[in-house]
Parts: structure tokens; sequence; C-alpha cells
């Protein structure tokens, strides 16, 4: 597709000569030749990048390969080590290049060790998955316009590799930093769309070796179930727990009804890891006339994954659909790696994998075994082992594995005008493997969806096929275990699939045009309070079952919101930063009140000491109940809190139990007389005084980054205390206390719609734009995070050509 770009780049022409020259301020970039000339030298791909505030790049251009070129390029000049050590990855050379027994940062795969990353990533890429989806046709496969974006993104990123000095220290000249291929470009989007699949699985996969062979078990041995199906059920219920990923999110949507100018509202608020490959990169993409969208993509995606455009604006949250499911084989007598289906063997597919070592050891070959179904796997986490013995294996089906759609989808959600423009693009695409979709448009509408790709297991092949391991984690995890000898266990298709084996759209949970449509992770059940969605099978989440602390206070907070009525933007910018914690309101005050029952005010700590731990409770009892920077008594409450819910079961806590007929306010009233209290008031006290804390310290004094030698404070919490603006930050007394967040408030944005021709946006990269400790854009949103300060999107064209730090960039291949 050709479009024309002259008459926006006349516009940006007229900026005048001051301007140009102003490019050469922006590292690594080429301003040679005037901007409104698109046609590089020799033909190679070209695009024009404008900078404004914050180091955010606007790129213009003519089609999609060399709209994705312009994004490739922009996006190694901020991330290029992420990315770099993101490819070497997906290629499997890992071990080569860091040693085997390293681990990875786990951004794309959960592998322990770089060796058991490169068996699983090497044995995709040697199998030719990749490029067999990438030669599907759309619907099933990727469509023409994805994939010239992607081929643009993988010129545009070895382009500036050719034609710029990587400054980052983090891998300046290292030479597994190298050019990529369009193939290397998907299968990165690949290991996104495993992720919550065979991506959790990587060290079962490749750790997986029938009977008799080294490391595995010699002869049968004691089955999951026969460990005990609740034990099993639980390992399950936890492995799939959405609270314990290192990705999360809140999103809610507010109808017109609720809103001062009738339009809609939408505050996105992503749960991310901070470092790593799995950090947003913000920006906008333009081709005049075909699409215009602002927002954040994965890094090494080619396309805005949630963002906004100027008549709709969207977010995810992880999902509670379960992705995955297990067949249980039964084993041929003789062959211990050839499976019965209707008393017929079928051999197993061997893949054999050799991952080159560093330091010119002798390489490594492991063998990986393949069935119909998917991959043999040896355990789903450490809790739920699943041995391949002499009578049975396991199979881990995950439809993922075939869907290399996710980037049509935010593409074509990118190119949709309203909230039922949303809707089509998901139901056409059929590509989010792991979230839920929320979104709101200029028109007053509101969605929430979980359409996303599942096995279609449903509650009746379930009941008819699960083996007795799967009898205890399909009720309680959503994880079927089928019984892979019969054929009529086989899974089903949906008419209105584009895959086979997976749940077509009409079956997602789905709620639109209520006043408000919110999400924390829990499942799609309390999406709107007042109007509940039941009736899905129980793969996609539960129902009537006790919410997190997040949503229960999300829900408190967007109803109150909604009902309040007359909302604007800036309602949903105190949302983010207004850092109630939903666990204080409902525990701090009879916490305070168990403390001064003491006698003595004396608590016995958990290596058995006395503890004085009167002082805890007046700063207990008067603490303002929020995690802000400022708040004192937060940082007592959030160890005192962490320790009794880890060590005190739900059901020892509370008077009132949960109730589904109120399960926005139940469990609630704590239990003064639990014997878990006094413990853990102790062993907080105990610790804070051991690292020289006061109790009553402000939070930000031990809640902090340190970017360029300055410490920044940073308010919000952990999932335990349910705060809105999650953080998740290591204790280290030594160091101060949580002196770095690991993930948590990522990509944050709101947006609405005044009834001009421009969304009114604002937005957060918390952790900032670039990786690189030299970049101006390495810290900048973050102090702006901590002192709860927005960016104002500029998303029409006259915002973009009066930004004061404007900044116009051609970029070029050079053939």
């Amino acid at each position: 597709m050709h479009l024309s770009t002259r008459p926006i780049l006349r516009r940006v022409a007229l900026v005048g000569a001051a301007l140009l020259a102003a490019t050469a301020a922006v590292p690594q970039a080429s301003a040679a030749a005037a901007p409104d000339d698109l046609t590089a030298a020799g033909g190679g791909l070209s695009a024009v990048i404008r900078y404004t505030e914050n180091g955010i790049p606007h790129i213009l251009a003519r089609d999609y390969a060399r709209l994705g070129f312009g994004t490739g390029w922009a996006q190694a000049a901020d991330q290029v080590c992420v990315l770099a050590d993101g490819f070497v990855t997906v290629s499997g050379e890992r071990s080569r290049w860091f040693g085997p027994d390293a681990a990875p940062d786990l951004s794309l795969s959960s592998a322990t060790k770089n060796l058991s990353s490169d068996l699983y990533f090497k044995g995709v890429r040697e199998s030719g998955t990749v490029e067999r989806l990438l030669a599907t046709p759309a619907p099933a496969g990727p469509t023409e316009d994805l994939k010239e974006l992607m081929r643009g993104w993988a010129a545009g990123y070895n382009a500036w590799l050719a034609q710029n000095k990587i400054t980052d220290p983090g891998c300046k000249g290292a030479a597994w930093v190298r050019p990529v291929t369009t193939a290397d470009v998907a299968a990165r989007g690949f290991a996104v769309s495993v992720l919550g699949g065979q991506g959790r699985a990587v060290d079962g996969i490749t750790a997986a070796q029938p009977p008799g062979a080294a490391g595995s078990p010699t002869g049968p041995t004691a089955s999951p179930q026969e460990t005990g199906p609740a034990a099993a059920a639980e390992a399950a219920r936890e492995f799939f727990d959405t609270g314990r990923y290192d990705m999360g999110s809140n999103a809610v949507a507010f109808a017109g009804s609720t809103t001062a100018s009738g339009r809609g509202l939408l505050l996105g608020n992503p749960h991310y890891p901070w470092q790593g490959g799995r950090r947003f990169w913000q920006f906008q993409q333009t081709i005049p006339g075909e699409l215009n969208v602002s927002g954040a993509s994965l890094l090494g995606t080619a396309v805005v994954n949630i963002g906004f455009n100027e008549k709709v604006a969207w977010s995810h949250t992880v999902a509670t659909g379960t992705p995955v499911n297990l067949h249980q084989l039964a084993l041929d007598p003789a062959d211990p790696t050839a499976y019965l289906v209707d008393g017929k063997p079928e051999r197993m597919t061997r893949r054999s994998v050799t991952v080159p070592v560093a330091g010119g050891g002798a390489p490594i070959t492991r063998t990986q075994w393949w069935t119909r179904y998917g991959p043999v796997v040896s355990d789903l986490g450490a809790s739920l082992p699943l041995p391949w013995t002499a009578r049975t294996a396991y199979a881990l089906n995950d439809p993922n594995a075939a869907n290399l759609r996710g980037s049509d989808t935010s593409l074509a959600m990118g190119k949709a005008r309203s909230v039922a423009g949303i809707q089509e693009a998901l139901k056409r695409t059929q590509g989010l493997p792991w979230v839920n979709t929320v979104a709101a448009d200029s028109a007053g509408a509101t969605l929430f969806t979980q359409t996303q790709v599942l096995p279609r297991i449903t509650d009746e092949l379930a009941a008819r096929c699960s083996t007795p391991l799967g009898r205890a984690t399909y009720p309680a995890s959503g994880l079927a275990v089928l019984d892979g000898s019969r054929g009529d266990c086989a899974i089903g298709s949906d008419p209105d699939a584009v895959q086979p084996g997976v749940f077509g759209p009409g079956k997602a949970p789905t709620l639109r045009d209520a006043p408000y449509a919110e999400n924390s992770n829990d499942s799609a059940w309390l999406a709107n309070a007042d109007r509940p969605l039941t009736g899905y099978e129980r793969i996609w989440g539960s129902v009537a079952t006790p919410r997190s602390a997040r949503t229960r206070g999300a829900v408190e907070d967007v109803s109150a919101m909604a009902a309040k009525g007359r909302l604007t933007v800036a309602d949903l910018q105190k949302q983010q930063f207004a850092n109630r914690v939903p666990a204080g309101d409902l525990a701090a005050a009879d916490a305070a009140k168990a403390c001064s029952a003491l006698p003595g005010g004396t608590a016995t700590a958990s290596d058995g000491g006395a503890v004085d731990v009167s002082a805890a409770c007046p700063v207990l009892a008067s603490w303002d109940r929020t995690a802000d920077s400022s708040s004192r008594g937060a940082l007592l409450f959030d160890r005192f809190w962490r320790g009794l819910t880890a060590s005190t079961p739900a059901k020892d806590l509370w008077l009132v139990p949960f109730s589904a007929a109120d399960p926005v306010r139940t469990p609630r009233t704590l239990d003064r007389a639990a014997p878990g209290i006094g413990r853990a008031l102790a062993d907080a006290v105990a610790e804070l005084k051991a690292a020289g804390i006061a109790l009553d310290a402000p939070l930000g004094e031990h809640q902090f980054v340190v970017r360029g030698g300055r410490k920044l404070p940073v308010g919000g919490g952990t999932e335990a205390l349910g705060v809105w603006n999650k953080i998740e930050a290591p204790w280290n007394a030594a160091a101060g206390g949580y002196p770095e967040v690991v993930h948590g408030s990522s990509h944050i944005q709101a947006v609405g719609w005044d009834g001009s021709r421009c969304p009114v946006a604002r937005t957060l990269l918390t952790y900032s734009q670039s990786s690189n400790p030299l970049s101006p854009y390495y810290a900048d949103q973050t102090r702006m995070y901590s002192e709860e300060r927005w960016v104002t999107s500029r998303f029409c064209e006259r915002d973009i050509l009066t930004s004061p730090k404007l900044k116009v960039v051609l970029v070029r291949e050079r053939r």
C-alpha cells in the first residue's frame, strides 16, 4: 500500500530550517535529506521520526514496510542491548555467549537456565515452526501488512546497527549484537504468544526423558494423583494464579453516562517488569489515510499493543483463562516412546537439539519428544511433577504455539473507530494469547472482553474425559488433563474460530456498554459488580469465588467514581495515584487494637524471642491507610501484612467469611485473636529496628529507586495490600528497605475526549523510554512517576509540530 504523505510532510517542512538543523541533536540519527523526501538512496526503506518531550517518537511513513523501518530504528536507538539480548534468546544461543548455567532474564520464557532456554528455542527454530506460521495464509496466519511491518522492523533495526555506535555499557562492543531477519522478529512474537503456555513449561519440556534415560525414572513411579489430588489441585491453582505472575494490570473504562463530556474514559495501568525484554516502549505510528495510533509496544514488537487513536482507547490485563491443557498418554508396554490412541500405537517425534556453549566446551545435545498433542513435559513447576513412567507420560497442548496473529490483532485495534470496531478486530484476528481487553470510545461506549486463544475445553468434555489428575486440577485451576488414549476425547472446534481446537470469540465472556468495566486480573465475573458475568466454561476462569484485595479495592473505587459521575481525565489521574491500601482499610484499625491488647505490649517473634511491640500500636492506628511516599506507618503495615498473610490462611484471619452474595465486602473484620497477628507484629517490629528503620518512617524513604545517583521515592504497594498502583520490590534491609522495583505500574494511560478532533491523553512510562544509562531518557519519566506527574500526549499534528522539544529525523537504509 502506497499513500501520499506529502501534505503532512509539507507541514513538517514549514517548521523551518531551524528544526531540520535541530535534528543533529538527536542521538544516532541522520537528517541529511529534506524531511519530505521519503525515497531513500538506492531504493531502500526510509521513514520520518518526529521526537517530542521525553524522547517519544512519532513515526511517519507511506506504507507498512517503511513504518516498520522507522519503528525498528527508533526502538534500537533506545533499547538496543535489551533487544539484542532477546534475539540471542530466540536464536537459542544464550549458552554460547553467556554460559549454559547462567539464568536468562525470564522475559521470553520461564527457563531457569540458559541451557534449557536454548534447547527449547533452538528446537523451535530448527523445526521450522516460525517459518510455517509465517507462510500460513490469513486469517489463521499473519496478514501481508504485518509481514511487511516485521520486514521493515528488521531492516530498521539493522540499519541503526550499521549506521551508529553503541554507547550503552550493557552491550557496547559485544559480539552477540548482530543483524536480524524477519524470521527473528517473528520468533520473538512467537515467544510472547507462548509465554503463558509452552514458555512457562520450558524446563519441563527440555527435561522430559523416557524411563531408563539419563536423569529420568528407571521404572514405574507414583503418579501425581497418587501423591494426593488435593496437593495436585493446589499446585495447579498456584501455577496458573495470575496474582503470582510478574505481569498483571488494572484497566477501567467509563461510559458516557458517567463522564462530564458524555464521552468515554479509559485508565490503563499494566503491571509489567521494569527491567529486561518485557518492557514497554512508547511511540506513535502514522500512515496518512490508513493508520494513526499512539501507545506502547512490548520491545521487539512492530505495532502498538495498548493505546489509543482519535476515536477509541484500549488496554489489556492478564486474563485468568488457562491457555493450555494436558493429555495423559497411555504408553505402549513395549516402547515408552510410543503411545496408544484407540488401541493403536503412535510413535513420538524425536527432536535432537545441539547447543554450543561458551568457552569452547563441547556442544550439549539433548532430545525432546513430541506427540500429536504437543511436547511431552515432565512437570508444570516443582510442585506439580508429571513423571514419565513405563506406563504414562503427559503431553502439553498449547494452541498459542500455532498463533502468530497477536500483532495483527493490535494492528486491527489501532485502526478501529469505536468499541464495536475493537470487538470486530478481536473477532476477525483472534490473536490475543493471554489477556483481556478493556476499551472506551469517543461516543461513550465501553467494553470488557476476554477474547483470547484458549484450548476448546468445555465442562462437558472435562467431565467426560478427565483422568483422575484432571478431576482434581480442572475445578481448582481450569487445567484439564484429558485421556489421550481416547479419540473421542479430542478437542473440538468452534465454527467461528480461525484456528482448530480453540474457542471461537462468541464463547468469550464479554460485557458491553456498562457504566464501568474493570479488571484487575481476577476472572470476568465482576467486570461490573452490578452486572456479573456468568455461564462461561471453567477454563475461562472462576465464578462466585473470593476476589483479590486489588480487585475488591478497584471495584470499590471505580463504582464510587461511576456513581459520582461528571468524570474527567483528571479523575483518572487521581485514581492512579490515590494509593489507597484496601487491606489497610480492612485490617489496620483491628490490628492496632490487637496490638494494644497484647499483655505488656510484648509478642513472640517467629524465632521465639520476645519483642516489645507497644510503639507499633499508635503508628498503625494513626496511619492514613495509603501507600503514598509520605505515608507514615505504611511500611510497618506492609511488613506486618506480608508476614501475616504468608503464614496464616485466610479462613483464620476473618470473622466474616467470603460470601458470593457480597463479594466486594467479604471476607472482612479481622479476628484480633488470630495467633498469627502477634507473631507478625513482632517480626515486623524486630525487622525494622534491626535495619535501623523507624516504625513511622515515611514510605518513600525506604521504597525507592536510584537513577543517576539520585534516590527517587516510589509510592504504591504490593499485591497483598491491594493497591491499584501496584509495585513489587524485593526487601533488602541492608540497602534501606525496598531499593529497586522489579515489576509493577508500567505504561500508564488516562484517555478521554472533549469533542475536539484530538483525544485528551496523559501517559507515563514509569521506567522511562531508554535502558541506556547514558541516555537523557533513561530516568526522566521515572522522576515524573516519583513526583506523580504526567506526560501530556501529543497526538494531533498541530500538537506534535508545536512541541518545544520537536526534533525531526529522516532515517534511511544505505545500500
